[in-house]
């Protein structure tokens, strides 16, 4: 008998909350900074271009989101507060209620973030709070019944 893989899913019911602010403030640094940050939001949205489910609910130019995600998630990991600067308070679940978001593509988002996060090998111990938010997030976006 196989042992059963661990499902994106699993891991947004696991989370019950986001990281405390001074949890979240250490990872900028923790990571290097900006440069990281871009990494990751690139890696992140190359996923999302070739993905069939969450493609389509994105604008065909992309850029505008990247720099938007950039900015939001260096400010709330402790970077420089140029996403409020830009766009007021960030409003998430507000922001993203036009969206139809389920269960399906919670644990697709989340399944693309965690694997950039990997992918552009983000370090312990900010790995794990910054996979902590993201499913905590995946899970707070949901505005669809599975």
């Amino acid at each position: 008998m196989s042992a059963r893989q661990p499902d994106p899913a699993d891991r947004i019911e696991l989370v019950e909350r986001p990281p405390s602010a001074q949890e979240a403030a250490s990872v900028y640094a923790q990571v290097g900074g900006d440069p990281t940050f871009r990494r990751l939001v690139e890696t992140f949205y190359a996923r999302i271009e070739r993905d069939p489910l969450l493609r389509p609910l994105f604008p065909p130019d992309l850029s505008e989101g990247k720099e938007n995600q950039f900015l939001f998630l260096t400010q709330f990991f402790g970077g420089p507060p140029r996403y409020t600067a830009k766009r007021g308070h960030p409003r998430l679940r507000a922001r993203h209620l036009a969206f139809p978001i389920g269960r399906r593509e919670a644990e697709t988002w989340l399944g693309h973030m965690l694997a950039a996060i990997d992918e552009v090998g983000i370090p312990e111990p900010a790995r794990a709070q910054m996979r902590n938010y993201f499913a905590y997030t995946a899970r707070f976006l949901q505005n669809r019944e599975p």
